[in-house]
């Protein structure tokens, strides 16, 4: 039979980039898709859409229509976030053979089936939805990802949804309430993907509350710590995490695994300004996140601490806008993520009084960024000379060490991508020498 060619454009988080692995994995299994293709090449062309702002539905609507331009006889499957909330818009979009309400693998692979004519499957359709709220919740997954294709890094997704209500999210709409996989479960990915892997970062879409829907009844450190006793090899990083859900065991983990948990953590912040928090419905004040954040640098040491950062949130004021600045000014953050404020149809936040002129967002989030900037700077120079592990990126021009940071490979050369590296910083802390003799292979 001819191989099936695909190609995948996904859109948003790391749990996303997750599902559409998973969605790859099993169009090979069940058509045999073989590598993912070219958009030009390509028989199926599988869009996996984020939600997070109205910009990024805009972002899924024209890479549809790029890809209707490019390759009019691909068949177009829709899925995602965006898909789960505004799935009768893409229905009626010329070119769409598919749309799967959600990021369940096999309601893809019945999409891509009935559209090519194969006859395997029959896609489950949910109809349009009267509300944002999800009527039809998807499983975890029992199945396992074997790899993530062309990386060298894999994800590993641990949990999906978030019972959170953060007024300018639209994220848990679509997602449902929070999930957790069953810790065998977790474990089992994590061996097979550390065949292929060797950094793996724990992902979901609330990582935070992992175990708390189990029965017993568990939390995230316990299983990174099952994690690193029973799969020996690879280096685990923490997806995003909230501050305030980072217990001590996690802590522990952090300073005693030897860098097999790496020393990094990105841990949402949005403000540092407790009107703005109350108003986009946080459960946390600023002066808890900062405690937290001081906690955890104070017992790490050398640690990548980034945040994300939400500006021209509505009301926020210069004086909240010079909070949040001395907030980041304050805390040991080696990089920040800084987004002005997007209105989301559906959110709390879109019905808010008080907005925040784009121009005047612009400029704070350019201060932020300037502000944060300077501050990884000075980090990496003063990490300048310290032996390290990486794991390579790409074709091995770039590398990523524990604390999150990106370097150069000095000299430029081509080691085994799939093996932690020994290394030594440069002086600014901006390049790495890799110690060609010593590579952790992996288990």
């Amino acid at each position: 039979m001819e191989t099936v060619r695909v190609h995948y454009r996904t859109f948003g988080c790391k749990a996303n980039q997750y599902d559409t692995e998973r969605m790859r994995q099993h169009l090979d299994d069940g058509l045999g898709t073989g590598l993912p293709a070219a958009l030009e090449d390509a028989d199926v062309c599988v869009i996996n859409t984020c939600t997070v702002t109205n910009r990024a539905d805009a972002d899924a609507r024209r890479y549809i229509r790029r890809a209707r331009r490019r390759n009019p006889g691909a068949e177009i499957v829709v899925a995602g976030c965006s898909a789960a909330l505004r799935a009768s818009d893409y229905r009626a979009m010329d070119g769409v053979s598919g749309v799967v309400e959600g990021h369940d693998p096999a309601e893809v692979l019945a999409a891509a089936a009935r559209a090519l004519g194969h006859g395997r499957g029959r896609l489950v359709q949910l109809g349009a939805r009267a509300t944002l709220d999800r009527t039809h919740v998807e499983g975890v997954g029992a199945e396992v990802l074997r790899r993530r294709a062309g990386a060298t890094r894999g994800w590993l997704k641990v949990q999906d949804g978030c019972d959170r209500k953060c007024a300018f999210c639209a994220t848990r709409l679509a997602r449902g309430p929070s999930r957790s996989r069953h810790p065998d479960r977790v474990v089992a990915e994590a061996r097979l993907l550390a065949r292929s892997h060797p950094e793996l970062v724990v992902t979901g879409v609330h990582i935070g509350h992992w175990g708390r829907d189990l029965d017993p009844r568990s939390s995230l450190s316990a299983l990174v710590r099952r994690l690193l006793d029973e799969v020996p090899g690879p280096r685990f990083r923490l997806g995003s995490i909230e501050a305030t859900e980072i217990d001590d065991g996690m802590i522990d983990l952090l300073r005693t695994s030897g860098g097999r948990l790496a020393p990094h953590l990105h841990m949402p912040l949005q403000s540092g300004a407790d009107p703005v928090l109350r108003r986009m419905r946080r459960w946390h004040t600023r002066e808890q996140y900062r405690r937290r954040a001081l906690e955890i640098a104070g017992a790490v040491g050398a640690i990548g601490l980034g945040a994300d950062i939400i500006t021209g949130f509505p009301g926020e004021t210069p004086g909240d806008h010079a909070r949040t600045v001395s907030l980041v000014e304050e805390l040991p953050f080696t990089y920040l993520h800084v987004f002005p404020y997007s209105p989301r149809d559906g959110t709390v936040a879109a019905g808010l009084s008080g907005p925040v002129p784009q121009r005047v967002s612009r400029e704070r989030g350019r201060e932020l960024r300037t502000l944060a900037a300077g501050k990884g700077a000075r980090y990496a120079r003063g990490r300048g000379g310290a032996e390290v592990e990486v794991v390579l990126e790409g074709m091995g021009g770039t590398a990523l060490t524990g604390d999150y940071l990106r370097v150069a490979v000095q000299p430029p050369s081509r080691p085994d991508p799939a093996v932690l590296h020994r290394g030594r910083l440069s002086s600014d802390g901006t390049g790495v020498r890799i110690d060609a003799a010593a590579p952790n292979t992996l288990n």
